[in-house]
């Protein structure tokens, strides 16, 4: 298991260490409009549930899978299971230990194109 997983339920899947992260598989990962919209609500730091009630996205409950998915794979997000619940949450220690900045840069983005997009405190909508 990675050192920055919680305390708190577990993570069964795996994730890439620090210094195994690609900038290109990250921002890939980013560059969909669904999956920015994710990474913004999650920009608060807290694990949140993985249902479609917590995202402003029309999209199947299987397509919000996919793009689970593909954020945890990237090296983005880690998943915590409880019992049957999933909840997602952005890796910001080991994003901002690797590229300082790169997740304020996405959530103002993300902002910026989104008018009711919340901004979470203590990151800078600015970029």
């Amino acid at each position: 298991m990675s050192n920055d997983e919680s305390k708190a339920g577990h993570d069964p899947f795996p994730l890439p260490a620090v210094e195994d992260l690609e900038l290109v598989r990250v921002l890939r990962a980013a560059g969909d409009p669904a999956r920015l919209v994710i990474i913004e609500r999650l920009s608060d730091g807290d694990y949140h549930p993985c249902n479609l009630t917590d995202y402003r996205l029309d999209i199947h409950k299987t397509t919000l899978s996919h793009h689970f998915k593909v954020l945890r794979e990237s090296g983005l997000t880690r998943t915590r299971v409880t019992g049957r619940e999933h909840a997602v949450q952005l890796r910001r220690d080991a994003l901002d230990a690797r590229w300082p900045g790169l997740l304020d840069t996405l959530v103002a983005a993300a902002v910026r194109d989104d008018p009711e997009a919340q901004v979470a405190p203590g990151v800078s909508p600015a970029g």
